[in-house]
């Protein structure tokens, strides 16, 4: 069950990263505030897939999503 969980958390971050351009105009991820939502959400999807604290992951991962502006992954951040 738990490997169920976290492999359908997986699959639901792999489809959220598909949304990262849509047809003319700038899309959600990318600005840093869109990047640290997206990132909140799949933290915590998959904290809870991994039966542990979803704030800690939600958390982790806005810090991670938003820090992705600064290093330059998924292009530039306007």
């Amino acid at each position: 069950m738990r490997s169920t969980s976290l492999l359908l958390a997986l699959l639901a971050a792999a489809t959220l990263a598909g949304c990262t351009q849509p047809q003319g105009g700038a899309g959600v991820l990318q600005t840093q505030g869109g990047r640290a939502l997206a990132g909140a959400a799949a933290g915590a999807i998959i904290a809870d897939a991994a039966d542990e604290n979803m704030v800690a992951g939600a958390a982790l991962g806005a810090l991670a999503g938003g820090a992705t502006c600064n290093v330059g992954v998924g292009g530039p951040c306007y």
